[in-house]
Order: C-alpha cells, then sequence, then structure tokens
C-alpha cells in the first residue's frame, strides 16, 4: 500500500514537473513568436518608410527644373537679362548633372548615401530659397547649388534602391522614375498660375521670388520624411566583397573606375546615347514652351503642353525597360523609339499649332523610351554590378556634360535666326545621330571588365 501511495506520489511529482516545463516551453515559444511578429512589423514598417523616402525624393529631381521654361519671357522681362543669360540658366543644371554626379561615389563612402541624401535635399532647398531671397544677385549661383544637389540625388538614389532593396530593385526604379515624371509635370502645370498668383508681371519681383522659392517647401517636405533613414550608413561595395573574394585574400587586381570606360567603344556608344537623349529632352523642355507662344499659345498652355510632354515620359520610361529585359537585344526598341522622338519633334517644331497637344504626346513618348533604354543599358552592357557602377557613372558624367550644350545651342540658333526652323532641323539631326548609337549600344554585347593593378590608383 505504501509502495503505491509512493508511486501515485512519484507520478504526481512527474506529471507536475512536465507541467511546468511545457509551460516554460510554451511561454517561450510565445514570448519568441511575439518577438518575431515585433521584428517583422517593424520590418514592414522600415521598409514602408523607405519607399516614401524614396518617392519623396524622386519627385524632387526635376520640378525645380521644369518650372521655369513656361515663364522664361517673364523672367527675361522682370530680371532684365539678355536672351542668352536665359540660355545659360537653361544649361547650368544639366551642367551641375556632368560636373557634380562624380562626387556622390566618395561622398556616400565617407559619410554614407543616406547622409548624402538628406544633405543633397537640404542643398536643394537653400540653393531654391537663395535664388528666390535675390533673384538679381543670386539666380545663378542658387541655381548652380540646386543643380548640384540634384545631380547627388540623380546618382545615389538608385545606387540606394539596389543595395537597400534588391529583391524590389526593379518596381522601385520604376516607381522612382513615375515619380521624378510626376513632380516635372506638376511642376509644368503650376509655373504660370503660380506666377500669376504672386501678382503676375504687375507685382514687380514678388512673383519672380514666388516662382523661384516655391519648390524648396517639397524639398524641406522630402528631407523631413527622410530623417528616419539617417540611423543607417550604406556605402557601396568595396573591391573585395565585389570582386567575389574571401576575406583573407587581397586581389591582385581590381576594377578600375568610371573613366577607365573612356577604352571601350561600347562604352561610348552608351554614354553618347544618354547624352543625346537629355540633350534634346533638355533642349525641348527649355525652349519649346516659348516657341509654342511665339505662335500664339497661351503660357498656361504652353505649361500644359510641356507638362504632357512629360506625362508621356512617365508611361514609357516604365514600360520600355520591361520589354528591353525580354528581349535578345534592344535595337529595334531603340528605332521605334527614335522614330517616334522624330516625328513627334517635326510635329511639335514644323505642324500647326492645333496639333501641337499630339505631337508632344508622341515626342514625351519617345522621350520616355529612350531614357528608359538609356539607363537599361548601363545595366545590361555591363557584365558585373561593380562594372555597371563605372559605367553609369561615365555614361551619366559624360553624357550630361554633352547634354548641357542643348539649351545653349538652341538658344543660340534661335536668336541668331530670329526663328525655329534652323533649331528644329539641328534637333532632328541630332535625334538621327541618336538613332545610331541606340542602334550600336543595343547589340548583346558587354564592356569589358578594366582592372588596375592593387598598387596603382583607380581612376
Amino acid at each position: 500500500m505504501r509502495v503505491r501511495i509512493s508511486e501515485d506520489a512519484e507520478d504526481a511529482r512527474d506529471a507536475a514537473s512536465a507541467g511546468i516545463m511545457a509551460a516554460r516551453i510554451g511561454s517561450a515559444r510565445l514570448v519568441a513568436g511575439r518577438l518575431l511578429a515585433g521584428r517583422r512589423l517593424s520590418a514592414r514598417q522600415g521598409a514602408a518608410l523607405l519607399i516614401i523616402g524614396v518617392l519623396a525624393l524622386a519627385f524632387n529631381l526635376r520640378s525645380a527644373i521644369t518650372s521655369l521654361p513656361p515663364i522664361f519671357p517673364e523672367l527675361e522681362s522682370a530680371l532684365n537679362i539678355s536672351a542668352a543669360s536665359l540660355s545659360l540658366l537653361a544649361a547650368i543644371p544639366v551642367l551641375c548633372f556632368g560636373v557634380f554626379s562624380g562626387a556622390g561615389a566618395p561622398l556616400s563612402r565617407r559619410f554614407g548615401e543616406e547622409r548624402v541624401l538628406g544633405f543633397a535635399l537640404v542643398l536643394l532647398a537653400t540653393g531654391l530659397l537663395l535664388r528666390s531671397l535675390s533673384p538679381g544677385i543670386l539666380l545663378f549661383p542658387g541655381t548652380v547649388v540646386a543643380g548640384g544637389a540634384i545631380a547627388l540625388l540623380n546618382v545615389l538614389l538608385p545606387s540606394l534602391v539596389k543595395r537597400r532593396m534588391p529583391d524590389r530593385a526593379g518596381l522601385m526604379i520604376g516607381l522612382y522614375l513615375l515619380m521624378l515624371s510626376g513632380g516635372a509635370i506638376v511642376a509644368s502645370l503650376l509655373a504660370v498660375p503660380v506666377f500669376n498668383a504672386g501678382g503676375g508681371a504687375t507685382a514687380g519681383g514678388a512673383a519672380v521670388r514666388l516662382t523661384l522659392g516655391l519648390w524648396a517647401g517639397p524639398a524641406l517636405l522630402a528631407a523631413a520624411v527622410w530623417l528616419p533613414q539617417l540611423r543607417y550608413r550604406t556605402v557601396p561595395d568595396d573591391m573585395r566583397a565585389a570582386a567575389g573574394a574571401s576575406a583573407d585574400l587581397v586581389p591582385a587586381a581590381r576594377p578600375a573606375g568610371a573613366l577607365a570606360m573612356g577604352r571601350s567603344a561600347l562604352a561610348w556608344q552608351v554614354t553618347l546615347f544618354m547624352g543625346l537623349q537629355s540633350l534634346t529632352y533638355y533642349a525641348t523642355l527649355s525652349w519649346f514652351p516659348t516657341m509654342f507662344r511665339d505662335r500664339g499659345v497661351s503660357a498656361v498652355h504652353a505649361g500644359d503642353l510641356l507638362a504632357l510632354m512629360n506625362l508621356g515620359n512617365a508611361v514609357t520610361c516604365l514600360l520600355i525597360p520591361v520589354l528591353a529585359q525580354r528581349a535578345a537585344d534592344q535595337r529595334k526598341l531603340a528605332a521605334a523609339s527614335m522614330v517616334a522622338t522624330a516625328i513627334g519633334m517635326a510635329g511639335a517644331v514644323f505642324g500647326p499649332a492645333g496639333l501641337a497637344a499630339g505631337s508632344i504626346v508622341l515626342l514625351g513618348l519617345g522621350q520616355g523610351a529612350t531614357l528608359g533604354l538609356g539607363i537599361f543599358y548601363t545595366m545590361a552592357r555591363a557584365p558585373d554590378p561593380v562594372t555597371a557602377a563605372s559605367l553609369s557613372a561615365f555614361a551619366q558624367g559624360a553624357g550630361y556634360l554633352i547634354a548641357s550644350t542643348g539649351p545653349l545651342l538652341i538658344g543660340f540658333l534661335h536668336d541668331a535666326t530670329g526663328g525655329w526652323t534652323v533649331p528644329g532641323l539641328v534637333l532632328l539631326g541630332l535625334v538621327a545621330l541618336q538613332l545610331i548609337t541606340g542602334w550600336l549600344a543595343g547589340r548583346a554585347l558587354t564592356v569589358p571588365v578594366q582592372q588596375t593593378a592593387r598598387t596603382g590608383a583607380s581612376a
């Protein structure tokens, strides 16, 4: 009897111990589950903040530029500046893209991409406010500051997306380009109404200051949205990781910098295609509103036509990279894009004003397609990510320097001839040259990997 009682007591103790252990295991699992759920929620919140931040930055990449061409005649009159100075004002942002884009990589290596992007937003707002506070003195210096800031944003924003969100990079690049076009469209539509709301020509400098400084607001708002990203410090991949070397090995050679791409004919074809695309885009962006107004189109409608061109950009710059990825090579896509650009350009310059809307939409579709192809070429024509980064830097740096001549050239030709026929013919000639470079760059080839010795200096 005592044995049975002892056995029963022992069984009860074992059961109690098992119950306590099960309870502890269950509690540990519950805690672990809550921690995991919290981490997942935190990760989703972090991703959402990053997406919102990227879109806010992208909105500011073109708005400060496209807000001015619809009111160029008003600026010329209100600020008493020459036509040559107006051409220089149109060229400065593109020139800054070429000059300052090379600073993005060393700054990001030292401070991290997130912090450099945040600094660029503050710099952009500062430049816009400077030219607004004193247009007579600070118009050009402020535009240089703003252009340099946009150059940093241009270079580092796609790079950050690829590093922070590699699984969604394609979608995010598409959304980034869409938001970029959205900012350009909104700024084009609002330029003349904002100028008129400030009192127009009768208000003197007040309307000019309002128009020049308005887009500092979205830049400051984007900087506030970007604040959560400053705790991160994403830097470019070092050469050993990019080359696939182990931590204990230092490769005898490493990928060369952007300037080494100048040894490749294919890299120059990609660069010329991107440069000519940007040249014709910024030339039409700068001067087509004035051209339409010379033909009797109202200032508001000229701004609407510029917005239509950017709307066409938004459609095809999303679609074409997807089609390009599925094609064996991109020569036919390049040809189709350039045909659309040529027909739209010819219709806008030489066609009747009543058909301007259709022509400008077709031109925008062609330009957006070539923009998408140009970005795709920098990735597809490189054999690895590091070479792609070098090719992209080379194509953007040299390409934007080429593009900066567009607004100057078209403005000079218009002043010299007193009309738009010669500028239009020159633009069509550049489109033909772009077709040749796009066809060559569209072949299924890759640039050779340029390397420098480990002890040598990278370009």
